[in-house]
C-alpha cells in the first residue's frame, strides 16, 4: 500500500510538472517566473463606496434610459464587481493539487 501511494503522488507530481516545462520560453522572454507580488486591498471607505454605487446601480429605474446609458451603466456595475472579488482572498488550487489533496483525503480518513 506504501509503495502504491508512493507511487500515485510521484506520478502526479511528475504530471504536473511537464506543463511548466513544456511551456514557450520565448514568449515569456521579458517576464520572471515569479509575479512580483503587489498590495491590491482597497481601504475600508472604498469599499463602501463601491458597494454604495453598485447598489445605486442596481436601484436605478432603467426604463426611461438610452441603450447607451444602459449600456454603460451594466459596464460599470461589472467594473466595480470585479474591484470588489479581486480584494477578497481568493485562493486558487490547481488539478494536480486537488487530486492530490483528495487523494490524501482518502487514504489518510
Amino acid at each position: 500500500m506504501k509503495k502504491t501511494l508512493f507511487f500515485v503522488i510521484a506520478l502526479i507530481f511528475t504530471m504536473s510538472s511537464t506543463f511548466a516545462f513544456a511551456a514557450d520560453r520565448k514568449s515569456n522572454s521579458g517576464n520572471s517566473a515569479l509575479p512580483v507580488a503587489t498590495e491590491n486591498k482597497l481601504s475600508e471607505v472604498e469599499l463602501s463606496r463601491l458597494t454604495n454605487r453598485a447598489e445605486e446601480i442596481r436601484n436605478l429605474d432603467k426604463s426611461n434610459m438610452t441603450v447607451k446609458e444602459n449600456r454603460e451603466l451594466k459596464k460599470e456595475a461589472r467594473d466595480i464587481d470585479k474591484n470588489v472579488a479581486k480584494d477578497g482572498g481568493t485562493i486558487y488550487i490547481g488539478a494536480a493539487a486537488l487530486i492530490l489533496i483528495i487523494l490524501l483525503i482518502i487514504v489518510l480518513v
